[in-house]
């Protein structure tokens, strides 16, 4: 429900009021209560102290002695109070009656006339002499100032407060005043006094009551006044205050918010408004200030509005343009998974999300020829548009470079000074750069400032490879860079990634960690490539939660796979017929380490010679990977070149059934393929034909 301003404040002030109020009815009833309570108390206890000093000592103790004397006659054992519940009449009377000698005496009636004097003039409810029996923790009445029939007799006793008791304990008989509430006897005032002899001995107490029912009576008539005056006062003042914060506040509030929802309708029509200009408040305030503020606000809405539709128009544009290049750049990076079906030695995936719209981070993959495989994975510094235009030519360079078959330390060398070439915005990349031998599992790697990989040997866990880094690329031109060796073996994973990962940041600006991230990594025993990477992002996900990503986090990961026996052994060889007898020599060599028949291993060496000399001859190549895999019973024969694209499965089976000279040129040699061969397959991928042959027998 929506309550108006005058109504908030209205109850705003009607709080405040309340609260005053009560305070100050608090307070002043509190003052008022103490000073009278005070005031009693003192009457209290000055009666009491008078009281006993009015009486004659001897006397009372005299009295005191013979009526202590009889009432522990009484006693069973002498020091308990009587059995007072046990008496029947006659018990009563011949109790009160052993007291009668003492109500006769002259001492009682000359110590009940001063103490009757003494109530009479200062209005006290009750006054007596009682002996304060500690042993039994009894009170006895001695002498009671009251005339009537209520009148307590010597020898009536009752309990002794706690309070007093302790006192006695203490050898402190002045009782100080206290306030007590009976149903019996209303509100009292009491206090006590010690009557002492010569030697001052306390011989009894003179005990005073006042009652305060009265008293008590004014206190809540004071209290009610109080708070029915207070009230009217507020009321009046709430009344007068509604009225004056309506004229002065509420109704030019009203005025700005009418002209400013016309305003708005209007703009929203597409009209102009004059609604706000030809406002008028006069009310020399910070109100008329707020009016001439609201004028001023709508000219610069105006300019504003303009303004922001040409910058909208323009974001979008821009949005549109980040939107495709955003789209460019993922299409840069290998983005289809597994990239290499046919490749059975091992499996792969990365991904890479950027902060904002376009990214600095990198990752590559891609084969330089059928056994070597390249890995990067990079990191730009910046981040946006420069980084990703920074990427884009990084990323050029080093697979250019790579593809010509150079070392990892040559590639990166090549590559920083052809980045510090008119490198004015001075931008940098740590890279790390791996090209794996996959016959062997040989990874020959180079560190220009990256992060460390992680390797997991197989049945292992994830550890650091804390290798030696060179320095950043495009950060010094002539940077020299170390390469290491690394032997991947089946069931081993390497993993390589950016500081956006191990810098992933939580709301409390805690980083995710090098630590927390092995952790993650080995908490997923006999995971995949893909499974392992979304796992660690998902708990990435989980550390950071609401925070913003600060950095791009990029990764990959690589697991070679264990074939055993079955693994396929590969030659590097130029393209040159000068190289046919090496060819022909690696195929038999595995083929009869395999125990395949002298005519397999002659049938294979004619597949060779047709195979190697058509690269040779026509395809272009300027590098030619041979593999071959062999087994009980079989043997798969690769061909793996960097020439232009062909498929000589393609090619049809020449017509024999026609003369030589009648025949369509060409087409015999992979025809003769075919009939010496059991099966004949071709892909083309990563800029390399691979053509694979099976033989059985």
């Amino acid at each position: 429900m929506r309550l108006s301003l005058r109504v908030k404040v209205v109850a705003a002030v009607l709080l405040m009021a309340l609260v005053v109020a009560g305070v100050t009815v608090f307070v002043s009833y509190s003052m008022y209560a103490s000073s009278i309570e005070e005031h009693y108390e003192r009457l209290t206890m000055n009666t009491a102290k008078s009281a006993a000093s009015m009486v004659d000592a001897q006397a009372v103790a005299e009295l005191a002695e013979r009526t202590v004397e009889i009432y522990r006659g009484f006693c069973p054992d002498g020091s308990t109070p009587p059995d007072f519940a046990a008496f029947n009449q006659d018990d009563w009377a011949d109790y009160y009656a052993a007291f009668d000698e003492i109500v006769q005496s002259p001492a009682y009636r000359e110590t009940f006339a001063i103490l009757s004097a003494l109530k009479e003039d200062n209005g006290v409810l009750w006054l007596y002499v009682a002996y304060m029996d500690a042993q039994t923790g009894q009170g006895i009445y001695i002498v009671d100032a009251d005339s009537t029939a209520d009148a307590c007799l010597p020898g009536t006793c009752g309990d002794i407060e706690p309070e007093n008791l302790a006192l006695m304990e203490q050898g402190v008989y002045d009782f100080p005043p206290y306030i007590t509430n009976y149903e019996e006897f209303g509100w009292l005032s009491s206090s006590a006094a010690a009557i002492t002899d010569e030697d001052g001995n306390v011989v009894a107490n003179a005990f005073v009551d006042f009652s305060m029912n009265q008293v008590m009576a004014d206190r809540q008539t004071f209290l009610l006044r109080l708070a029915a005056a207070l009230a009217a006062v507020t009321l009046a003042l709430i009344l007068l205050l509604a009225y004056g914060f309506t004229r002065a506040v509420v109704r030019p509030i009203n005025q700005l918010a009418l002209a400013t929802g016309s305003f708005v309708s209007d703009k929203q029509r597409n009209q102009s408004s004059s609604a706000i200009s030809q406002l008028q408040i006069r009310t020399g305030d910070e109100i008329e200030n707020l009016s001439s503020s609201i004028r001023q606000m709508e000219q610069e809405i105006n300019t504003y509005i303009a303004d922001l539709t040409q910058v909208t128009a323009e974001r979008e544009r821009i949005g549109a343009e980040l939107d495709v290049a955003r789209n460019i750049q993922a299409s840069m990076l290998p983005c289809i998974f597994p990239p290499f079906p046919q490749r059975e030695e091992f499996s792969i995936f990365a991904s890479m999300d950027p902060a904002k719209e376009v990214g600095g981070d990198f990752y590559d993959f891609f084969l330089v020829d059928d056994d070597h495989l390249a890995l990067v994975m990079a990191d730009v510094s910046g981040k946006g548009v420069p980084a990703a235009m920074f990427m884009v030519i990084a990323k050029t360079l080093l697979k250019n470079a790579a593809q010509t078959g150079a070392s990892p330390k040559a590639v990166l060398e090549k590559v920083n000074d052809q980045l510090c070439e008119n490198n004015d915005a001075e931008m940098f990349v740590t890279v790390w750069l791996g090209i794996l031998e996959i016959s062997t599992g040989k990874l020959v790697c180079a560190n220009a400032g990256h992060e460390f990989p992680a390797i997991r040997r197989a049945g292992g866990e994830f550890q650091l490879f804390r290798d030696k880094h060179g320095f950043v690329l495009a950060g010094m031109e002539h940077a020299r860079y170390r390469e290491y060796e690394l032997t991947l073996s089946g069931g081993d994973t390497l993993f390589v990634y950016t500081d956006g990962v191990a810098e992933a940041t939580d709301s409390r600006n805690q980083l995710y960690g090098t630590d927390r991230m092995l952790s993650a990594l080995n908490r997923q025993k006999g995971a995949g490539c893909e499974e392992l990477l979304r796992g660690l992002r998902s708990d990435i996900d989980a550390f950071v939660g609401d925070a913003p990503q600060f950095d791009d986090i990029t990764m990959l990961a690589l697991e070679c796979k264990d074939l055993g026996e079955a693994r396929m052994q590969k030659v590097g060889l130029r393209p040159e017929l000068g190289q046919l007898e090496r060819a022909t020599a690696f195929f038999g060599d595995v083929l009869r380490s395999h125990a395949a028949p002298d005519r397999v291993v002659e049938q294979m060496s004619v597949v060779t010679d047709e195979i190697f000399s058509n690269i040779v001859y026509y395809s272009g190549a300027t590098a030619v990977t041979l593999g071959c895999e062999a087994g009980e019973g079989y043997a798969r024969l690769r061909f793996s070149d960097n020439g232009r694209p062909y498929d000589p499965t393609q090619k049809p089976d020449p017509d024999l059934t026609l003369p030589p000279e009648e025949r369509e040129e060409g087409g015999m040699g992979i025809y003769i393929v075919r009939k010496l061969t059991d099966r004949i397959s071709y892909y083309y991928a990563d800029g390399l034909n691979v053509l694979t042959l099976e033989k059985r027998w």
